[in-house]
């Protein structure tokens, strides 16, 4: 990942609903949701998580396919691996951190 593509992502992800909605795509994991059950499930307005879920899109953060009539939108687990990876390549100057590890809760990552 670079600089701008990390901006982007960033930036995505600087709104409350969109970081929301990408939460809700994590704890869904490979499966993915369709627009109707992210709606549901955040009470948000379905032109307004179309909009959101766009944006994510755009960044990189949230891949889409077509299953039949449906879309599933899905967290793009490499790209947000990608992200936390250029966040903390450098962590510490590259001696050992303290940093907890990641959670186990999250399979997929």
């Amino acid at each position: 990942m670079n600089e701008t593509q990390a901006i982007s992502a960033l930036g995505a992800l600087a709104h409350t609903q969109r970081l929301r909605v990408f939460r809700a795509l994590v704890v869904a994991g490979p499966e993915g949701l369709t627009p109707s059950v992210l709606a549901d499930q955040l009470d948000v307005a379905r032109n307004t998580l179309s909009f959101h879920l766009k944006e994510l899109a755009h960044a990189g953060l949230v891949s889409i396919e077509q299953q039949g009539r449906n879309l599933i939108y899905r967290a793009d687990f490499a790209h947000m691996n990608g992200l936390l990876g250029y966040l903390t390549e450098h962590c510490c100057q590259g001696g050992v951190c303290e940093a907890n590890e990641p959670s186990r809760a999250c399979t997929t990552c």
